[in-house]
């Protein structure tokens, strides 16, 4: 079984515990595209068997998360795992739509953010979070981020909470940018809840739970409806038809002559998908094969 499943992790599990879990329903090599917090929720897209080849071209993807931030409390972790550190006044006049609006509307675009302590950002060959856990103090580089879209969902004025969904780049820390609002809002605050609703062209409407998949993993049907095969995943990629003897040479690694714009393509041979190659100045050589 080779390809693409898009699953809806449970908070309390890690992204690991979800992996070993389907490894062990598939009986394939299993990998992820990039970890989400134990107690974040949503979209975990897993590669399995050759699907696994594909995660270069994953690992970039841009992401959309929905917020709850807490105000008028600081935690040590930045979100609800920690101990709170500080506590502070959350003034009713920040707390109506259009103050919210307009002090999300100001983190759009490009900026440097600053990773919370509590991440496995290394520094020195040491983990952020092993400094912080000994209370030593390191200096932690801002890096750049973006922010392509942020809006205002739901406020909670009793609980002096407020939800938000952000779209953003990769490296982009919701922890950070929860504390980072707060701020502007005059306050301080913490990331309550996390849910990831998209990674690229996953999102959360077509995923499927690790419960459901161990319900039907004996159903070969339903496994093919949720599988997105590597041929569907690179559907919008142009395709090159192989003859008997170009396909061999391609397949033992020899580089191949086409005229063809640089990108990659998806490779057939009589009509039957093969796998993916890559041209680059007029020469195709062989990507992720089936």
């Amino acid at each position: 079984m080779d390809g693409i499943i898009i699953v809806s992790k449970n908070k309390g599990c890690t992204s690991h515990d979800v992996v070993y879990q389907v490894k062990n329903i598939f009986k394939e090599k299993v990998g992820h595209t990039g970890t989400l917090d134990p107690m974040a929720t949503g979209v975990l897209p897993l590669l399995i068997g050759k699907g696994t080849q594909c995660s270069k071209y994953l690992i970039n993807h841009n992401k959309t998360y929905q917020v709850v931030l807490q105000l008028g409390k600081k935690t040590e972790t930045a979100d609800s795992e920690g101990k709170i550190i500080e506590e502070r006044n959350v003034e009713k006049k920040n707390l109506q739509d259009k103050n919210i609006e307009n002090v999300l509307k100001t983190f759009k675009g490009k900026q440097k953010q600053i990773p919370p302590i509590y991440s496995a950002i290394k520094v020195k060959g040491k983990k952020l979070y092993e400094y912080a856990r000994k209370g030593e103090k390191v200096e932690v580089q801002p890096r750049e981020i973006e922010i392509y879209d942020i809006k205002l969902l739901k406020i909670d004025e009793n609980k002096k909470q407020i939800q938000f969904e952000v779209k953003c780049s990769k490296g982009t820390y919701i922890r950070s940018l929860c504390e980072d609002i707060a701020t502007k809002l005059e306050t301080v605050g913490y990331m309550l809840e996390l849910k990831r609703i998209q990674v690229g062209d996953f999102n959360i409407e077509k995923s499927i739970s690790v419960d459901e998949l161990k319900e039907h993993e004996k159903d070969m049907e339903w496994i093919k409806k949720i599988i997105i095969t590597l041929e569907q995943f690179f559907i919008e990629k142009p395709e090159i038809q192989l003859s008997e003897k170009k396909l061999a040479l391609f397949l033992n690694g020899v580089n191949l002559t086409q005229d063809k714009h640089n990108g990659i393509y998806r490779i057939y041979n009589k009509n039957i998908f093969i796998g993916t190659g890559v041209v680059s100045n007029n020469l195709l050589k062989r990507d992720i094969i089936l």
